[in-house]
């Protein structure tokens, strides 16, 4: 059998039309559809490999899909993001959970990863343990769609601050590893945060401003090659860029905040409005396409018999007891008597994937297996389908008495 545009035109479409159908099942499961994605890609290698095609290198591709996902999603929850002054103490309340979670994790799970692999500094085994922190707002956002509005919203603010976060995070420390100097670390880190707060700010009121004039249909395509271009550049000049994607999100969503004073005369409310709902659409639909061949292509990248290994097997375990006991920990203290079933969303995704593989070479350990990271993605969403049906069957239990006494 032999790969022609054609072949390829037909599977990447049939692909497409199955994830489609994985979501409306979700919806009614409450199964991630990021698990069935996962297992079709592990089928499609299987396929693939009885084919006689063995030597398939995913990882150009699965690297591309993973900046512009990464940037889609960042996007996509940021413009769900209303800023008001109620939402104040849960802003900040998610944010802290969000960076607690992550410090905490690092530390203990680089703790676990020198356990297994010894003879390895410090600072490599954090470089590894950070995927393993980050919840992903790519699988968080689509599965609290039907929770509570208060829970909903921690959650999406706490898994946005969570990818934020740990995104920053590693891209720092690994463009600072051979620095000894800690207090040259510590300039270099406050000046480069300082120096994207200022580009950002500036470019979410350039594209707002330049958008509200653009009066042709392309503009929100041409916008995502704008904000692809810039997220790239600052890469390359080790800016943390992401927060320009983030800013200019954040002011599209509130035009109110951003557009006082002397910005006021440049605030078309109608044209705003407009743009944000156009944008929503946009970025949803190509979040959607991205998301699905990202992770059927993890999923057929990886070998399914790594999972079986007693080093992958263990090592992912103890991280999955670390994650969900200092979570668990956490929101004793946050809200003890409502901690379910928010304590157990907490499934990593595309972000540990994307920062997993970007981890340089000179950096890489041959003795850390990437089954781990199948490992825990895999588990982390099961424990998340399964909290999530649990509390289906809770709040239809709830409900049957209340149904039951008003017909006597």
């Amino acid at each position: 059998m032999e790969f022609n545009s054609y072949t390829l035109i037909i599977g990447a479409s049939i692909i497409l039309v199955i994830s489609y159908f994985f979501n409306l099942l979700s919806s009614k499961t409450r199964i991630p559809s990021v698990l069935m994605l996962i297992i079709l890609g592990m089928l499609l290698r299987e396929g693939l490999h009885m084919a006689g095609y063995n030597k398939i290198n995913w990882m150009p591709v699965l690297e591309v899909l993973g900046i512009v996902g990464l940037i889609l999603i960042v996007l996509e929850a940021s413009i769900d993001l209303k800023l008001t002054r109620k939402k104040t103490k849960m802003i900040i309340t998610s944010f802290t959970v969000a960076f607690i979670s992550f410090v905490v994790n690092t530390f203990l799970i680089a703790f676990i990863v020198q356990a297994f692999i010894p003879h390895i500094e410090y600072i490599i085994s954090l470089v590894y343990a950070m995927p393993f922190s980050i919840i992903s707002s790519a699988i968080v956002l689509p599965s609290v769609a039907h929770l509570a509005e208060d829970k909903k919203e921690f959650l999406i603010y706490e898994s946005t601050f969570s990818d934020i976060l740990g995104i920053m995070a590693f891209y720092l420390l690994i463009e600072n590893i051979g620095e000894t100097n800690s207090a040259m670390i510590g300039i270099e880190v406050t000046g480069n945060i300082l120096v994207t707060i200022i580009i950002s700010v500036v470019v979410a009121y350039a594209l707002l401003i330049g958008l509200q004039k653009i009066k042709k249909n392309i503009k929100l395509t041409l916008l995502i090659a704008i904000l692809l271009l810039l997220y790239s550049v600052g890469k390359m000049f080790h800016i943390s860029s992401l927060l320009i994607i983030l800013m200019f999100g954040l002011a599209l969503a509130n035009p109110q905040i951003f557009f006082r004073r002397f910005f006021k005369k440049h605030y078309n409310p109608e044209r705003c409005s407009i743009i944000l709902n156009d944008f929503k659409f946009l970025t949803a639909e190509t979040a959607f396409v991205v998301r699905t061949f990202f992770f059927v292509i993890f999923g057929a990248s990886l070998a399914v018999t790594s999972l079986f290994h007693s080093q992958v097997i263990v090592l992912s375990l103890i991280s999955l007891v670390v994650i969900y006991g200092s979570r668990w920990i956490q929101f004793y203290f946050v809200d003890r008597n409502d901690m379910y079933p928010q304590v157990f969303l907490a499934p990593r995704g595309l972000i540990s994937v994307l920062l997993f593989f970007a981890i340089p070479k000179e950096l890489k350990l041959p003795d850390f297996e990437a089954g781990i990271l199948l490992f825990i993605i895999l588990f982390s969403n099961i424990i998340m389908a399964f909290s999530l049906v649990r509390g289906d069957k809770k709040d239809k239990g709830a409900e049957l008495p209340a149904s039951t006494e008003s017909e006597h």
